[in-house]
């Protein structure tokens, strides 16, 4: 297994920065969610048609990858619904230009219960459009279990109505767990494990959504565990810190959390 980290860690950094600092940490790879105040990332500007060579030539000089391009598409909101449409394909395309291998969607809420079915189908239409317009680009679009699809049986839900093999899963092990009433990570792992293409790995304390970001091994989330069942069922993919530094400024500096989410999870057996 490989190992990332996400650029929500370092809103503050350049790009060239960002790759320096991978490489020096001993990182194999970086998740793209923004770069400096750009979110769209083809706008970013390593990413222009004019620049991608150079930016490829140079990850590949540090011995880096891109294993994924994270999107801000969700597909619960009717209102936002076309243009996630449009945000995914362009990323897609990103993608493949690169050849980087996922791009993340969320499904993201389900703000009424009576509503329930209607909501995951509103998403799974989503990603279904998405997952077909990735098919023969070598992309596969990744739903992550975040907010009300932390629990597995709305992924589920989803994934069967996408059927399709440019669809998978992100695996963000926190948010099953802490999700209420919570899953286990075998639970989790039992429901979606064979659609599970890359995973987030990230530390909390306490449950629901006023858990406290912690440093990796300060929290309660087992992350040990989580790694042992991914690689005793043969996962070969990503596990990449989502030190949210971007959207919770009071938390640990990247040059503090990244050195020491590496130095945490090369010690493990």
């Amino acid at each position: 297994m490989k190992i990332s980290f996400t650029t929500l860690a370092c809103p503050d950094w350049s790009w060239e920065k960002i790759v320096e600092e991978a490489a020096r940490l001993g990182y194999d790879g970086i998740e793209v969610r923004g770069i400096g105040k750009e979110m769209f990332l083809p706008k970013c500007a390593p990413f222009l048609p004019e620049n991608r060579t150079r930016t490829m030539k140079e990850l590949e000089s540090k011995g880096l990858e891109i294993c994924c391009l994270d999107t801000s598409c969700v597909f619960h909101n009717e209102q936002n619904f076309n243009a996630s449409v449009e945000e995914g394909k362009a990323t897609i395309d990103l993608a493949q230009s690169l050849g980087v291998p996922y791009i993340r969607i969320f499904g993201d809420a389900i703000p009424y219960s009576d509503r329930r079915e209607q909501t995951i189908a509103q998403v799974a239409r989503g990603a279904a459009e998405l997952s077909r317009y990735a098919e023969g680009k070598s992309v596969q679009v990744l739903l992550e279990t975040h907010g009300d699809f932390a629990d597995s049986n709305a992924m589920l839900a989803v994934i069967d109505a996408v059927d399709s093999e440019a669809f998978g899963v992100l695996w963000d092990i926190n948010n099953p767990y802490k999700y209420e009433p919570g899953e286990t990570m075998i639970e989790t792992y039992d429901k979606l494990g064979r659609h599970i293409k890359h995973t987030h790995i990230k530390d909390t304390l306490g449950r629901g959504p006023a858990a406290k970001i912690m440093l990796a091994g300060e929290g309660d989330v087992p992350i040990s565990e989580c790694v042992s069942i991914l690689r005793n069922n043969g996962y070969e993919g990503w596990l990449s810190f989502e030190w949210e530094k971007r959207w919770h400024p009071d938390i640990e500096e990247p040059e503090v959390a990244l050195p020491q989410f590496i130095r945490h999870m090369k010690s493990m057996p």
